[in-house]
Formats: C-alpha cells, sequence, structure tokens
C-alpha cells in the first residue's frame, strides 16, 4: 500500500510538472506571436501563421483561430496518439490563446523586422520546444503530416516543410513578401531552435566502430571518454570473417575526441556516427574518467 501511494504522489508530480511546463511554452509562443511578429506582420508555420493572417483578414482575435483551427487536430491526436497527448495539447493551445489576449495590446519588443525575425523564431522555438518534450503540441500540422505520412510515400518532414512553405507563401499575397520573406526566416530559426530544445543540448550520437584492434580502442573509449562500449557480432558479406563491432553512444563535444582515440589505434578502423533522437535506459552516464 505505501508503494502504491508513493507511485501515485510520484505520478501525480509529473502530470504537474508537465503542465507548468506547457504553460510555460504556451506563455514564449504568446509573447514572440504579440510582441514580435504580429507588430511586424510576420507569422510562423503552421496553424499559428494561419491563425495569424485569419486574424489580420477579418480583425477577430488571434485566440479564437488558434483554438478552432486545432480542434480538428486534437481529435486525431486523441485517435491516433492518446488521450493523455490530446488533453496536453488542448490545455497549452487554449492557455495559448488566453495570453496571446493578454499580450495583444502590449508595447512591441522591437519594430526592427530582422531583430523580430530572429528573436522572435528563437523564443517560438523554445516555447513549442519546452511543449513537445512534455508530450503536448501547439501546432496541429504535425499530427497531420503523420496521418498523412502513413497513407503516402512521404516523410513527415517533407509533408511538414510542404504545409509550412504554402503558408509562408500565402503570407506574401497578406502582409506583402518583404514581410514574407522575413517570415521565412522566423520559420527556419524555430524549427532549428525547437529542435535543440527537443532533443537537448548535448545532442546524443551512437558509433559503430570495426577495427582489428577492437579490444584496444574498446578500451580507451571507456577509460579516456568514460562511455560503455558494447561488442556486436558481425560477419563480412564479402570475405565471411567473423568480426567484433564497438557499439557506443557519445555526445558531440565528445564527438571529435573520439575519432581522434580512434585513429590514434588504428588509422584504417571503419567508424560510422550518426544522431540518437533519444537515449534511455542502460549504461549512457558518463563514468568518472582519470
Amino acid at each position: 500500500m505505501p508503494h502504491t501511494k508513493k507511485s501515485k504522489w510520484v505520478q501525480a508530480a509529473k502530470i504537474l510538472k508537465n503542465y507548468v511546463l506547457i504553460t510555460l511554452g504556451a506563455l514564449l509562443l504568446a509573447v514572440a506571436i504579440e510582441k514580435f511578429l504580429i507588430p511586424n506582420q510576420m507569422v510562423d508555420g503552421g496553424i499559428v501563421g494561419i491563425s495569424i493572417m485569419m486574424a489580420e483578414i477579418t480583425k477577430i482575435k488571434l485566440g479564437i483561430f488558434l483554438v478552432l483551427l486545432n480542434l480538428p487536430f486534437i481529435f486525431l491526436g486523441y485517435k491516433q496518439i492518446g488521450k493523455t497527448f490530446a488533453f496536453q495539447s488542448a490545455y497549452g493551445i487554449v492557455a495559448a490563446s488566453i495570453f496571446t489576449v493578454f499580450f495583444h495590446h502590449s508595447t512591441p519588443a522591437t519594430t526592427d523586422p530582422l531583430l523580430a525575425a530572429v528573436f522572435g523564431g528563437i523564443i517560438i522555438g523554445i516555447g513549442v520546444g519546452i511543449v513537445l518534450r512534455n508530450s503536448g503540441s501547439l501546432d496541429g500540422t504535425e499530427i497531420l503530416s503523420i496521418l498523412i505520412s502513413s497513407k503516402t510515400p512521404f516523410s513527415v518532414g517533407n509533408i511538414v516543410m510542404f504545409i509550412n512553405l504554402f503558408i509562408l507563401s500565402s503570407a506574401g499575397f497578406v502582409f506583402g513578401w518583404t514581410s514574407a520573406m522575413y517570415s521565412l526566416i522566423t520559420y527556419y530559426i524555430a524549427a532549428k531552435t525547437m529542435d535543440v530544445v527537443v532533443q537537448g543540448m548535448s545532442e546524443t550520437k551512437s558509433v559503430l566502430i570495426i577495427s582489428d584492434e577492437y579490444e584496444e580502442i574498446a578500451h580507451a573509449i571507456m577509460d579516456r571518454l568514460g562511455r560503455a562500449v558494447t561488442f556486436l557480432d558481425g560477419q563480412g558479406a564479402y570475405s565471411q570473417e567473423d568480426r567484433r563491432v564497438i557499439f557506443s553512444i557519445i555526445t558531440r563535444l565528445e564527438e571529435a575526441k573520439l575519432k581522434s582515440i580512434v585513429d590514434g589505434i588504428d588509422e584504417n578502423a571503419f567508424l560510422a556516427i550518426a544522431n540518437v533522437h533519444d537515449v534511455k535506459g542502460g549504461q549512457f552516464k558518463k563514468r568518472n574518467i582519470h
């Protein structure tokens, strides 16, 4: 019974943390929209961009469009991803809508379009990234893209890019082509910032190494980088020789040192490094090195 009560408290604390961080993300999105983008006639991609243009054309409050246009996608998210995601996304979108009303008549942070594009994009990326990291979403186009990709040969990233290019191009007819070009800068910076927030500043990478000196390389990685190493059994397709393959996980900052270690032991070693979206469990935690 005590264990069950503790588990419930831990779960409740996790849910509370999610909603607090989603509120923060929604606040940052509203600040970027009302204090950077709208005063300088710029838009972002997705539902946010469509909502800004609809508000400009109809003179109806932006928050109303943010909620209404996202409703169908929240329903899709509920059906395809789950109720937790749908509820937290709905909360984030409603919170962002309320915050836009609060900041609507505030003084613009800047009237310089380039500064607005850069800092508006950074703030949007941080806000949206925080919400995504906590199992929510502030934009329904990503949900739509996932569903389309399951029925077409196109990737989610390609579909998102196509949708947003269409939206950003449409901004040229509403705000003018100069504003549309600045909006493209905003979208690019927001997307890159969001990736950093979602994936983390460390940007983990997976490593595969094939070498006759696998034992020495493995010990060097463990001793000099403090990273765990796993041996995988492999076989050359042409030579039919059995080979030991070294597998490890490192951070971006450790990549140059790893290459130096491998080159110093076997300059002819095969080395493949790939980005990893997330790492959980195992022995990824770095050990102390001397």
